[in-house]
């Protein structure tokens, strides 16, 4: 006010604020909200959030918290990502108790508006608040805290979900299926072939005994509880087609195929509603393509034919017909120059693709694709074509470094080993750069 020459009445004028108000700010006898603060900071030029820090370090922490005064710079400061400034007031705020349902409200609000590294924070504080209770509460701030976590790197990925591992049976009812969902999907997509196993067998015995509740309430015309956001039967579905995955990814695909048929067969889910008929008939669809894949790795060449014209169809499931069919090539060493022409196009789109899918889609794409591109790699490198093989071959160590694939890594370079005398110059450089990157990254 002195730098600008203006009295108390005239910066309240500026600042939109009651002169009265802004006086007893000033001396203390009125406490200033984050509404009143946002105004001053503007008026004095300055970006909202600028003085954030000395509000919570002058101001709140010298008074009692009052959630109706925080809950605002919360929101502000997660919508400006001042992730340092929620950790001091989440600090101030849980040295009560009492405001752990509040700020388990705000921890959801971020959640759903994607705010993941705020609502973290919050989770976090709150499970530290009920670690001793063992509640439904908080095996639900983990459960958030784990799928929060969920992104690029496949190390975070996989300790999040091991983490998270204690607290799936504490849910509640309602939550069980879909965090089994979820657990087994991460599991999946890093490939830990017993950890989906275990997870997806316990999750299609849980569906089994919901569907036959669901069956009892039904006949008995009882009001039903919430539920799983899908009907049971789609996680009891759900599980054997991932024990199908775990058979097909350890080369037993007759198992494979026993369980595709397995889910394949909904003839017993008798609702006719919409969204059951929508899961009826994506099951349908995903035991034909099955059915196709576990052949064809079997040895089933006659099958690549019905294959192709299902996958031309079906443009999503490109990437995933051609790790298989590039698998089988290299399992039993017959050609698909022509299959690899007929989707030359899809093959240069499918990193674009990548960029624009969600965070779980996300992880399985980069795996696939990066598994695809060293199928395609080795063989190219079988038939003698360097060039083509060892660019595949930087591609994909390079989409398994920036995941922390550590398998895929390894994979990578064994192969790159294997044929090193007949790469180039250029070649080598780039494997030593993103081998070096690796290094750097453990380090």
């Amino acid at each position: 006010m002195k730098q600008n020459g203006l009295n108390i009445t005239q910066f309240g004028l500026v600042a939109d604020i009651n002169p009265g108000t802004i006086s007893g700010i000033v001396t203390g006898n009125r406490a200033l909200s984050v509404h009143q603060l946002d105004r001053i900071t503007a008026t004095l030029g300055h970006s909202k959030g600028h003085f954030y820090k000395n509000y919570i370090e002058e101001f709140l922490s010298s008074t009692t918290p009052n959630i109706r005064r925080v809950r605002p710079l919360l929101y502000n400061c997660a919508e400006l990502d001042m992730l340092d400034c929620i950790e001091q007031v989440v600090s101030l705020l849980m040295e009560k108790l009492t405001y752990a349902d509040a700020l388990f409200t705000i921890a959801e609000d971020f959640f759903q508006q994607g705010k993941f590294a705020a609502s973290i924070i919050l989770y976090e504080s709150i499970a530290v608040g009920e670690k001793k209770q063992h509640s439904e509460r908080l095996a639900l701030c983990q459960y958030r805290i784990f799928m929060a976590k969920q992104g690029d790197d496949q190390e975070i990925n996989y300790q999040a979900a091991i983490h998270f591992e204690d607290y799936v049976e504490r849910l509640d009812d309602a939550d069980q299926l879909d965090a089994l969902k979820d657990l087994v999907n991460t599991y999946r997509s890093l490939r830990k072939w017993s950890k989906v196993n275990i997870f997806a067998k316990i999750m299609g015995d849980k569906a089994a005994i919901q569907c036959e509740i669901n069956q009892q309430i039904k006949l008995k015309r009882r009001k039903k509880k919430r539920t799983s956001v899908n009907p049971p039967f789609v996680y009891w579905a759900y599980s054997y087609l991932l024990r199908a995955g775990v058979c097909e990814a350890q080369k037993d695909y007759n198992q494979a195929l026993e369980y595709t048929y397995t889910y394949a067969d909904l003839s017993w889910v008798k609702e006719t509603d919409e969204q059951t008929l929508l899961w009826k008939g994506r099951f349908t669809e995903w035991a034909q393509a099955n059915t196709y894949v576990n052949k064809l790795l079997a040895g089933d060449i006659g099958v690549l034919p019905d294959y192709l014209a299902y996958v031309t169809s079906k443009k999503n499931e490109v990437v995933h017909a051609l790790v298989n069919i590039i698998e089988a090539a290299n399992q039993y060493d017959f050609n698909v120059d022509d299959v690899l022409k007929q989707f030359e196009l899809e093959i240069q789109s499918l990193e674009e693709q990548q960029k624009s899918v969600g965070v779980y889609t996300q992880q399985l794409m980069s795996e696939s694709f990066a598994r695809f591109l060293k199928g395609l790699a080795d063989y190219y490198l079988r038939k003698g074509m360097y060039q083509k093989g060892f660019k595949n071959l930087i591609n994909s160590l390079e989409i398994s470094s920036t995941t922390n694939n550590r398998p895929y890594i390894i994979e990578c370079v064994k192969l790159i080993e294997r044929y090193r005398k007949n790469a180039s110059s250029d070649i080598i450089t780039s494997y030593q750069t993103l081998i070096n990157e690796v290094r750097n990254d453990e380090e």
